[in-house]
């Protein structure tokens, strides 16, 4: 029987991140607090919490009881198994030890992350590019130090915040360890965006884009088929793929509207003032923005929401996090649209509200 100690501190953990940072995919680690915009109306994440920026010293802690772990984990497995491997026997005798790691939410989180290999991380929560470049850096370069099979390090970002941090500060983070940026475009029409509260225009959600582009990160653009409802529906594509054009990101990824449940929108949308797109209009819209597409990017639709089915009742697109690679298939992208307009049952993007 292994005698049972007290851990100690333990790191804490946040709820959201991106799809292709789920699973085992990514070690998941709070560097900020909820949101600092907090306002868009399709949004119904950290509406009742408050935004806060963590301490230097305190992300630095979380790294160290994550990185503790890892090396007591390592130590049992060795008496055990090859090398560093992790095993499941190690993994119980360590519960056994600590039991108050078998309640802590991140505790499975860390542990599959390392048994896959722990090669990516994602920093939550809302928009970590906010803190104080200095304090980034420096958080960065700890956790390279202490995780070093670490090959990729990821964020959320608001084009705002990317547009007002200078070039130098975007250069000094990128070259501290973040890799990939996460941008809610949502949509590149002024009227649309003014309509759901983005705190930013066209204008801005290009200049963040590009700085963040021409810094050196891999950035990732999520736009909302839909979005516009039947009233804005075919500026919303237009301008959606003007505005992707001119940033021509390494992603852009597909997140169809749907209106959530203590939201603005949703009050919009059971008051009949907003009217949301049928399966067959979406596909229409969502033709006319790839129409449109000018880039090198890659088009994913990597998400549950993008339920469109095709001819023969299959998804008409490949959910793969990689996705489609423009323009080479562009062609091909448009030629499953036709296919599911041509489908008396092609389904909406999103589950029915």
């Amino acid at each position: 029987m292994v005698k049972q100690e007290s851990f100690g501190r333990l790191f804490e953990t946040g709820v959201y991140r991106p799809p292709s940072e789920g699973g085992s995919n990514s070690l998941l680690l709070r560097f900020t607090r909820n949101c600092p915009w907090n306002r868009c109306a399709f949004c119904a994440m950290y509406k009742t919490e408050k935004f806060e920026v963590r301490p230097v010293e305190e992300i630095k802690a979380d790294i160290d009881c994550m990185a503790r772990v890892r090396d007591e984990l390592y130590e049992i497995s060795r008496g055990r198994g090859p090398g560093d491997q992790v095993n499941r026997q190690a993994i119980v005798e360590l519960i056994e030890k600590y039991p108050e790691l078998n309640d802590h939410q991140g505790f499975a989180m860390l542990i599959n992350w390392l048994m896959a290999g722990g090669r990516t991380a994602f920093l939550q929560d809302a928009n970590t590019v906010i803190m104080k470049t200095p304090d980034l850096v420096e958080a960065l370069q700890y956790l390279r130090k202490k995780f070093p099979s670490i090959e990729r390090v990821t964020t959320y970002a608001r084009s705002r915040t990317l547009s007002q941090k200078k070039a130098e500060e975007l250069k000094a983070i990128r070259e501290a360890g973040l890799n990939r940026v996460h941008i809610g475009l949502e949509t590149g029409d002024d009227e649309l965006l003014k309509k759901i509260n983005k705190g930013v225009d066209a204008r801005g959600l290009i200049k963040g884009g590009q700085k963040a582009v021409e810094a050196g990160f891999q950035v990732s653009e999520y736009w909302m088929p839909g979005l516009g409802g039947k009233e804005l529906w075919e500026n919303h594509a237009v301008n959606t793929a003007r505005v992707l054009s001119a940033i021509n990101p390494h992603y852009i990824r597909s997140r169809p509207f749907r209106p959530l449940p203590g939201t603005p929108m949703y009050d919009q949308y059971q008051k009949g003032t907003l009217q949301l797109l049928s399966a067959t209009e979406q596909l229409r819209e969502l033709s006319l923005t790839i129409e449109k597409l000018e880039v090198t990017s890659k088009v994913c639709f990597d998400h549950a929401g993008n339920y469109w089915r095709n001819s023969r009742g299959g998804l008409m697109f490949s959910h793969d996090y990689e996705g489609y690679k423009f323009q080479e298939q562009k062609p091909e992208v448009l030629e499953k649209i036709k296919d599911g307009l041509n489908t008396d049952h092609p389904m909406p993007g999103f589950l029915q509200v």
